[in-house]
């Protein structure tokens, strides 16, 4: 069997392709693979790169892979459909991978664990029970307007709605609109009950993990925010430094730049969108309210405050939480702010390590 240096593996569900070079960059394989043909096929080649996507099922495979002697990277997709050449097929996106992991600039995701891909999952089950919490409270409020009884948005305001509902008269609706609420209220309260399950057993993970309790020390992260990050850090070397962390979430200008003049836009909003939103919403809660004095950089966000709007500055400290977190990730402390002269609050614009103490 011929040496292959580098193998570009496209990935799918039933069918997959590969793509393998050799030493001297000649293409050495183009093959079609079955899905219970993926593992006997790698482990009969000798240990070499496999670059694959990193998209749904990639981190399973780069697992399993991996486990057979093979360098696994994955690759953002927006980094390899620069090399597609051509129509769009598996031999092409595979072609692409193996061309696009052989450049020494490319950056590449970490590949998560098992206990990574496990919170996250509790992570995403929340998100969309919440999403269908709020539609069917939405919906309720909805149609009991259609027959004169407003409530407020809140969850008062629902709480009087539930309550009102059973009380209602044939004079107030009719029996057959009654019921159809009814079942909404039935599945409003199944699941508000799963929402809570999840929240414990997100708990039970935090207390559990030393470094989700040493990031919920950062004032304004809370449980759901802390287990959030742990899970995508993990030990934290898969980012440089806490900048290039920040930028993952997208909490950083989108630039479009020429002539060596720079122009910086709105925040690139690229990576998960689910941390950056934890993470803007916890930085907007640190405006009101006591939260506003243990924010992290007070003195420095307050001076933001005075020059940019509310919105842009409740960014800029989910920039600031961002690194933060890789710092005492990185550095294996917790939050502490310590004076030191001329800084804010002792912590630098870029959430540097004054801001730590060990544990």
């Amino acid at each position: 069997m011929q040496q292959l240096d580098i193998i570009g593996f496209d990935l799918a569900k039933m069918v997959f392709q590969v793509h393998g070079v050799d030493e001297s960059g000649a293409v050495a394989v183009q093959q079609r693979l079955k899905r219970s043909q993926v593992l006997p096929w790698f482990a009969a080649q000798k240990p070499c790169l496999v670059g694959m996507e990193a998209c749904a099922t990639a981190h399973h495979w780069a697992r399993r892979i991996r486990k057979l002697g093979h360098d696994v990277r994955l690759l953002p997709p927006s980094y390899v459909k620069p090399y597609v050449r051509g129509q769009k097929n598996d031999r092409a996106d595979a072609a692409a991978i193996c061309e696009a992991v052989s450049r020494p600039s490319m950056r590449f995701a970490p590949i998560k664990t098992p206990d990574q891909q496990a919170v996250q999952t509790l992570h995403r089950s929340r998100r969309l029970l919440v999403r269908q919490r709020i539609q069917i409270t939405n919906a309720l409020r909805g149609h009991l307007a259609e027959f004169g009884m407003v409530f407020p948005g809140r969850a008062a305001g629902v709480g009087k709605a539930l309550r009102a509902l059973p009380r209602l008269t044939d004079a107030d609706m009719p029996a057959t609109a009654r019921r159809g609420l009814l079942c909404l209220t039935t599945q409003l309260q199944s699941t508000a009950n799963a929402i809570k399950a999840l929240d414990r057993q997100l708990l039970g993970w935090h207390r559990m993990q030393e470094v989700s309790r040493r990031l919920a020390t950062i004032p304004g992260i809370g449980v759901v925010t802390a287990t959030a990050l742990a899970a995508a850090l993990g030990d934290g070397h898969s980012f440089r430094s806490g900048r290039e962390f920040a930028a993952r979430l997208g909490l950083v200008p989108r630039q479009n730049s020429s002539g060596g003049k720079e122009r910086l836009g709105r925040i690139s909003k690229r990576g998960d969108d689910y941390l950056r939103q934890l993470l803007v919403v916890t930085a907007t809660l640190q405006f009101t309210g006591k939260r506003r004095r243990t924010a992290p950089g007070g003195a420095w966000i307050e001076q933001l405050r005075q020059r940019k709007h509310a919105r842009v500055a409740a960014v800029a400290m989910a920039n600031k939480l961002a690194r933060i977190a890789w710092a005492i990730v990185m550095k294996g402390g917790s939050y502490r702010v310590t004076a030191r002269p001329g800084v804010p609050d002792g912590i630098g614009p870029c959430g540097s390590a004054s801001g730590l103490t060990e544990i």
